[in-house]
């Protein structure tokens, strides 16, 4: 059909020209005149087929000897000397059409490789941001059914073998039937189906995805009505859009497989981290308190009365050193597994503050703890209990890793919209780049004889960030160390 109207348009450009050359043959010598049949020879070629740009050369080539050459209306030649020039323009015309020929083909081409590379393109934008093999798949068969303009589903494997019931459409586009043939396709990793040597009566062409070690499923393209898909151009396009589907897939399992490596890595990581910080902190209290309470039972008739109380008091402290390792543990869990409901009031912060410091008497005996909170200091949106033990945790931080008399400051004040609490000691200080590794879950600092597991801090900053704040340690100037904690003071 396309022929068949490009001939008809060849020969209205021919059948131009001769008209134009009859009303012009008086005026203009027969040279001038092949210029016109020259010109529709370009148009010819411009438009149409090489073959129907060449019958055109030799059809102007005649035109032009039987209307414009005398004698008239015949193609005898009054002169031999026109032999020439008819196989001047012969070859003029011929080399026009090839080139333009050969012009039309190669902007056909660029087309088509600009199309093919939109599509790739299209394809690599939709398969970048599928974190699962699924929705890749999914968003590769529906693009492929815009590129190519014919129905398109891609089958994965489930439990090792192909299956119609991992399809990426909603309705099975092909027959049941027809399942052994992709499921040939997925074993063999070659195309399949129908106008291929495999199969040929499918109703499908199926073509496998290709990984680098293994084929990750099988994509089912039907015929367009125009049969376009089986241009080998297509057919081209359509093995690298199954190839750039295969890599998206194996992307998308190797980042997968990577992600669970690396989170196996971390969890063994902090299992080792968990065994290591708490065996000797659980062994230790575990010891005394067993100590104790043997020398109680076998020599508690024989002991003085101090001697029992000290007994008493060292399994009293022990057992609550291991209640707040415990306590520790289960607050990290919880809080990793958002499992705890912030109970949020507005509340002075003066008021937690005196708690905190009231029930921490019998550890900071030995101390001086000054306190230095502003008198413009507004209320506090926080869950007081929890706020209460990030300041417990600071003050024990700043005891365990301070030597025994040294003062420590509490301080608070308002800033841009929100509270500062800040707890200063003057220790030893926190080493040039651990800023930030302190607060990691099972880092100790390097103080030798410092018992803890390393989880107060990390609760401190799961605590504050819970309320939308922040935390930071500084370095003091002139020594020692800053933990600033930033609490809201509005409800968010």
């Amino acid at each position: 059909m396309a022929s068949f109207r490009e001939i008809i348009l060849a020969a209205a450009i021919l059948a131009v020209a001769i008209v134009a050359s009859v009303l012009l043959r008086d005026s203009l010598a027969p040279t001038n005149l092949a210029m016109l049949y020259l010109g529709g020879v370009v148009a010819i070629a411009m438009r149409c087929r090489r073959w129907i740009s060449v019958a055109g050369s030799f059809l102007s080539v005649a035109a032009f000897d039987f209307f414009c050459v005398p004698p008239y209306l015949t193609f005898a030649v009054s002169d031999d000397q026109y032999v020439f020039t008819f196989a001047g323009m012969l070859a003029v015309a011929l080399v026009i059409s090839e080139l333009t020929a050969r012009i039309r083909m190669q902007a056909a081409h660029a087309v088509e490789r600009e199309a093919r590379t939109e599509a790739l393109y299209r394809l690599s934008s939709r398969l970048a941001g599928e974190t699962r093999v699924f929705e890749a798949a999914r968003a590769a068969a529906s693009l492929a059914e815009d590129v190519f303009g014919a129905r398109a589903v891609m089958f994965l494997p489930e439990d090792g073998r192909l299956s119609f019931r991992r399809r990426t459409s909603d309705q099975l586009p092909v027959p049941p039937s027809e399942e052994p043939i992709a499921q040939w396709v997925f074993d063999h990793g070659h195309k399949a189906g129908l106008r291929t040597d495999t199969l040929p009566s499918a109703t499908a062409l199926y073509l496998p995805l290709p990984g680098a070690r293994e084929t990750f499923g099988v994509l089912a393209i039907l015929p367009d009505p125009e049969g376009r898909i089986f241009a080998p151009e297509q057919q081209h396009l359509l093995e690298v859009f199954a190839g750039q589907t295969a890599l998206a897939i194996e992307r998308t399992l190797s980042q997968r497989a990577a992600e669970e490596t690396r989170v196996n890595m971390q969890t063994e990581q902090m299992r080792s981290s968990l065994l290591s910080a708490v065996s000797h902190d659980l062994r230790t209290p575990l010891a005394s308190i067993t100590g104790a309470a043997s020398t109680l039972r076998s020599q508690g008739d024989r002991l003085p009365p101090e001697t029992k109380q000290e007994l008493l008091d060292s399994i009293s402290d022990e057992a609550e050193r291991l209640s707040r390792l415990v306590s520790n543990l289960l607050d990290m869990t919880r809080f990793e597994s958002g499992g705890v409901e912030l109970r949020r009031d507005l509340y002075p912060l003066e008021e937690i503050v005196g708690t905190v410091l009231q029930r921490m008497d019998s550890q900071l005996r030995g101390r001086i703890v000054s306190t230095d909170l502003a008198e413009n200091i507004p209320l506090v949106f926080v869950d007081d209990v929890l706020i209460g033990q990030v300041l417990w945790n600071l003050l024990e931080n700043a005891l365990k890793y301070t030597p025994g008399g040294t003062p420590i400051e509490l301080a608070a004040f308002a800033q841009e919209g929100s509270v500062i609490v800040e707890v200063r000691d003057r220790g030893p200080g926190i080493p040039s780049g651990e800023e930030e590794r302190i607060f990691q879950k099972f880092y100790r600092g390097k103080t030798a004889g410092t018992r803890g597991a390393g989880l107060g801090l990390p609760i401190c900053r799961a605590i504050v960030e819970a309320h939308r704040g922040s935390i930071q340690a500084l370095p003091r100037p002139g020594g020692g160390a800053i933990f600033r904690v930033r609490l809201p003071v509005e409800q968010t």
